[in-house]
């Protein structure tokens, strides 16, 4: 019994991963409801532009002869049933998206972890001394891909994806890697003496270039 209970709560947790095609599907039937409540709205428009609130009886207290009693009640209670479900869909469509984004942070975070590991594991395998800096950043646009990676200011390069202080003979070097990228690229930065591993993303953005940061070379 206790084995068949852990197995369904296991299927639970697995089947609450929200994909994006969940999320366009939610939104598909959003819109869906809103054509329907549109369709409705527009019975009523039909029957003498009546709306939610107007009576159905004359002044002197008898139903409208005017308006089809049966259309206006039936196509009221629609509304009011669709836009319920209008609210529920839309608050399943923002606990999706929070949902998503939350995944999306904790992969980043992981991803960056594992990056450094890899890092410092490499380092102690091979016995290196400390990593020498070759150039250094000297300034970042607010909003830029830079920016968005987290790279400051006079942050020292020590790599930049594969460029490293052995293989770098000049900054066409980093314009290469950028350029030739398909995703994000692991940057190593010491900043007031502390190293940081990076990931950036070299992206069109609404400023010059795919970084959005200006680097030169240090003379060593």
């Amino acid at each position: 019994m206790s084995e068949k209970a852990g197995s369904q709560s296991g299927g639970s947790s697995e089947a609450s991963g929200v994909t994006v095609s969940d999320i366009q599907e939610l939104i598909r039937r959003k819109e869906e409801i809103e054509a329907q409540i549109k369709a409705n709205y527009e019975v009523l428009e039909s029957q003498k532009g009546i709306g939610m609130n107007e009576p159905l009886v004359d002044c002197e207290g008898y139903p409208r002869a005017d308006v089809d009693l049966y259309q206006v009640r039936t196509a009221r209670h629609n509304i009011v049933c669709l836009q319920n479900d209008h609210k529920a869909v839309m608050k399943q469509v923002e606990d999706a998206l929070h949902q998503l984004h939350a995944r999306d942070k904790e992969k980043q975070a992981r991803d960056l972890a594992e990056a450094h590991r890899e890092a410092l594991s490499r380092d102690q395998s091979q016995g290196l001394s400390p990593a020498q800096a070759f150039a250094k950043v000297n300034s970042v646009s607010p909003g830029s891909p830079a920016s968005i990676a987290g790279l400051q200011v006079d942050d020292e390069i020590l790599e930049f994806g594969s460029v490293n202080t052995q293989n770098f003979q000049s900054l066409q070097n980093i314009g290469s890697v950028v350029q030739h990228s398909e995703g994000p690229l692991n940057v190593t930065v010491m900043r007031r003496g502390e190293k940081h591993q990076l990931r950036l993303v070299p992206t069109r953005w609404a400023g010059k270039g795919l970084l959005g940061c200006n680097i030169i070379p240090l003379q060593r």
